[in-house]
């Protein structure tokens, strides 16, 4: 097992890491709306969503990987009635390309932020 650590997506902020490989694939901690330096994007949902992908971005490919390479997603958001929005912003960052996702509706994320999204994704 290998953790994964850069500078260039923000820091866990609790006692965990920001992803993990093992046996050729990644894990991502869910990964919300903060710029590496800590500070949280406010905003819509897309604006929020695009800072989630750059945090994504950063850690896959400090993992070796790419957006290209995952294989399921786990979308948390706040509110489902961001749903249809949310949907356009992610699937720009998925063209081509569609994983296995899931995504729900819960009471609270950290921060108060409107999205947060962990990705699976093979290691090559």
């Amino acid at each position: 097992m290998k953790a994964v650590s850069t500078t260039n997506a923000p820091a866990a902020i609790g006692p965990y890491v920001q992803g993990v490989i093992v046996n050729g694939m990644f894990y991502s901690s869910g990964q919300i709306p903060l710029t590496p330096s800590g500070e949280v994007v406010e905003g819509s949902i897309t604006e929020q969503t695009a800072q989630v992908f750059a945090n994504l971005e950063a850690v896959l490919t400090e993992a070796g990987s790419s957006l290209s390479q995952v294989v399921k997603t786990l979308v948390f958001l706040k509110d489902m009635n961001d749903f249809a929005q949310f949907n356009e912003a992610y699937d720009k960052h998925f063209a081509g390309h569609k994983p296995a996702r899931s995504a729900v509706e819960v009471a609270r994320l950290p921060k108060d932020v409107k999205v947060e999204i962990e990705v699976i994704a093979v290691v090559e």
